[in-house]
């Protein structure tokens, strides 16, 4: 049996303004957010959550990318339905005008095939100009499973979440 409640115009009124005036939702709440080594976790790099750096070794071991000399390359391309699309990739080694980020060293992750190796992330000057602040988090529900690219240069983006407009 469905139950009705009546509302007057105040009090419709007074639940609009409250909704209206609460903070925005924090999209990194409750997350364990990693800043790379020799970072502040203020500046504006790269960031990854615990999930992120657990899901990089296995694919990274899966893969055979060696965590000393490779890395994950992370950066973005014109395309997609809103502009630019991001772009995740193993790479044997960095090229010389990359930022290299270091994640992880000495931290255990449940399933960890490194026993606790950093893993490197590797971003393009270009790339670095829309995805500087970004998080990268991992998703593993029911309907989902991949990387979230959670950035703050992103002004707009599809509804798949793998192109965005800056």
């Amino acid at each position: 049996m469905a139950m009705v409640t009546l509302q007057s115009a105040a009090e419709m009124e007074a639940s609009r303004k409250q909704a209206a005036s609460s903070e925005p939702k924090n999209p990194l709440a409750g997350m364990n957010v990693l800043t790379a080594e020799g970072q502040e976790p203020n500046q504006k790099g790269i960031q990854i959550t615990e999930k992120a750096l657990k899901r990089i070794r296995v694919a990274m071991a899966k893969e055979g990318v060696s965590p000393e000399q490779g890395g994950l390359r992370v950066g973005i391309q014109g395309g997609g339905c809103s502009g630019l699309s991001y772009n995740i990739r193993f790479d044997s080694q960095p090229r010389e005008r990359d930022r290299v980020y270091t994640f992880g060293a000495g931290i255990q992750t449940s399933g960890d095939p490194t026993n606790g190796a950093p893993i490197r992330i590797f971003v393009d000057p270009k790339s670095f100009i829309y995805l500087h602040g970004m998080v990268l988090d991992f998703e593993e529900t029911l309907m989902r499973q991949g990387f979230n690219f959670i950035n703050p240069n992103s002004t707009k983006s599809c509804g798949c979440g793998s192109s965005f407009t800056a």
